[in-house]
């Protein structure tokens, strides 16, 4: 597995005053932030119970006017609240109110895994199949007959050890998940740490470390909904998205990488410049008819395999809010929320539709185990799966 450096300038860690489990302190979406200069904190509060398993939500606030859920349970993030250009603070991530909402999507054969830690391998194997040192492995197939974000019961069904992190300017969360041996089919215990860090400057910094003790393939990733017109605004078509990436990998009928490298120069995969993301998303182009509007993996342009890199950009002209993407990740797959149909209730009470929310998940390729020539996802003992993103937020 590729090393990927943490640069620490963005990547900072911890927080500063843990409240006690249900002094949860928030503003409601939709006022005005104010500019307070306040230590950022982390609070808890109940969130229902997984069988006989307690569910927390954990509050990561920023005391200048970002604030962030974030459950144990599958590391979701549930909600995460930011300004717009006149200061006014709303939810600008898709998901459900309670926990029964998560459970009950479990059952969808379309799911939409909402704001979840996806793993042990994020996105699609073929077949569910692939080979390690001559053994071949198999693990559940959930998706057009490939495995989806590591089978039928991944990371993001999990309830993960939550442990607050300590820090003059940070509020951070720390996850573990100890996935073992055979889980979902594949080899190895994995030892899994998640830290979700949010700063002053409106950063929020993922980042992912895992460990095994037997050869296996590792590929983590996060899988919010942004729709930075509010939660509750009806599309992100008029988004305009710049993604740093002249490639991308084209996929066959079931979305399973050819192997291709793709140029997206005259096709509606360039993103390049800032592009409205409903100008071209109706083309007939057999990529968009596959996946029935933009659900592909972008190869990032980078210079070396390990540094943090801009992967994407963001704009709403309506709020003014600006997101901005940097990943260590070689590839970023852009999700424009195409099976969205009206099946789930968010936490503003409107069902969520095509194209309510997008997903931009830093990541290694789709199907990387079967194509040797992609970046690895292969982890061996002694060795430690590292990866960092970080989603920032501003106006312009």
């Amino acid at each position: 597995m590729r090393g990927n450096v943490f640069l620490r300038a963005l990547a900072l860690v911890g927080v500063a005053g843990v409240a006690a489990c249900g002094d949860t302190t928030t503003t409601p979406a939709g006022d005005t932030a104010t500019p307070a200069q306040q230590a950022p904190t982390i609070t808890s509060e109940p969130f229902g119970r997984v069988n006989d398993t307690q569910v927390s939500r954990y509050t990561l606030s920023n005391g200048r006017g970002m604030r962030v859920g974030i459950l144990d349970y599958g590391g979701i993030i549930q909600s995460l609240e930011a300004p717009d250009r006149g200061g006014r603070v709303d939810n600008v991530v898709l998901g459900f109110p309670t926990l029964d909402g998560y459970l009950a999507s479990n059952t969808f054969d379309s799911k939409p895994y909402f704001g979840a830690i996806a793993g042990r391998y994020a996105n699609r194997i073929a077949k569910g199949t692939f080979s390690l040192d001559g053994v071949e492995y198999h693990v559940p197939v959930n998706n057009n007959g490939n495995s989806l974000h590591g089978g039928t019961s991944g990371f993001d069904q999990k309830v993960w050890q939550a442990t607050p992190q300590s820090g003059a300017d940070t509020a951070g969360l720390r996850l573990q998940y100890v996935s073992p041996a055979g889980e979902m089919g594949y080899p190895g215990s994995l030892t899994t740490t998640v830290t979700y860090t949010l700063d002053r400057d409106n950063r929020l910094t993922i980042d992912y470390g895992a460990t095994t003790d037997a050869p296996t393939v590792v590929n983590l990733t996060n899988h919010t909904y942004w729709n930075l017109a509010g939660e509750s605004a009806l599309d992100i078509y008029d988004h305009k998205l710049t993604l740093n990436a002249d490639r991308y990998t084209p996929t066959d009928q079931t979305q399973i990488p050819t192997g291709q490298l793709a140029p997206v120069h005259g096709t509606p995969m360039d993103f390049t410049t800032p592009t409205a993301i409903g100008s071209r998303i109706t083309a007939a182009d057999p990529q968009l008819l596959t996946g029935q509007g933009y659900d592909l993996n972008w190869v990032l342009n980078r210079s070396d395999d390990t540094s943090l890199v801009r992967a994407a950009t963001v704009q709403d002209p309506a709020s003014g809010r600006v997101l901005t993407v940097h990943t260590t990740e070689p590839g970023i797959q852009f999700y424009s929320g195409n099976f969205l149909a009206g099946a789930f209730t968010g936490t503003s009470g409107r069902a969520y539709r095509q194209g309510a929310g997008l997903a931009l998940e830093a990541q290694h390729f789709p199907d990387s185990p079967n194509h040797p020539d992609f970046p690895t996802t292969r982890l061996n003992p002694g060795q430690t799966y590292r990866q960092t993103t970080v989603f920032q937020l501003g106006t312009e």
